[in-house]
């Protein structure tokens, strides 16, 4: 059983100093991609803590109990990824019901959490990692988190930049991936926490 400070620990570790996207570089695509306006930003991060939170004790659990039981540990990635598309089908169900301003400012990246390596990236780390269901748990939300963190500072900086004087070179994309860059080495500053 994880004590509170192995778990706040987790909490701090993965959400600022191993945070996903700034220092493992996963889930790039709905990053750069979706963080034009911070609404939309936020309604992506939500939609990502919630699937990664939930995939991470689901695949915790089918983990534990199913794999390790029977000696399926092998089957463990394709397992994890039925289980992501399921989740991602319920949100984007959820989404287009009830809110659909955010499911048409999401479009295509919605559908595309199902292949978002920063999901199963989580969940393979909790097993790697040898985390227990609670701990996997804790970690996916903080790993999200991070991500939310992450792709809301970059929103809010776009908006601002937008209105900046630009040299054409600069314009576009990679005025993005040099924000994105420099939010990267701040994010470094993090790792003394630990």
């Amino acid at each position: 059983m994880e004590t509170v400070k192995e778990l706040l620990i987790i909490l701090i570790g993965s959400s600022l100093v191993s945070n996903v996207v700034l220092s493992q570089f996963l889930g790039l695509c709905p990053f750069l991609g979706v963080s034009k306006k911070t609404n939309t930003a936020m309604g992506m991060g939500s939609a990502i803590i919630f699937v990664i939170t939930l995939s991470s004790a689901l695949a915790g659990v089918i983990y534990e109990f199913v794999l390790v039981r029977f000696g399926l540990e092998y089957l463990q990635t394709i397992v994890f990824i039925l289980v992501i598309a399921a989740l991602v089908q319920f949100v984007e169900m959820f989404l287009k019901k009830f809110m659909k301003s955010l499911y048409q400012a999401l479009g295509v990246y919605l559908p595309l959490i199902t292949t978002n390596c920063a999901v199963l990236g989580v969940a393979l780390t909790n097993v790697q990692k040898e985390y227990g269901i609670l701990a996997g748990t804790v970690n996916g939300f903080a790993t999200a988190l991070g991500f939310t963190i992450s792709i809301v500072i970059l929103a809010g900086l776009r908006e601002k930049m937008a209105y900046n004087d630009v040299p054409e070179s600069f314009k576009g994309m990679p005025h993005v991936l040099l924000t994105a860059g420099l939010m990267a080495i701040a994010f470094c500053g993090f790792s003394g926490l630990l």
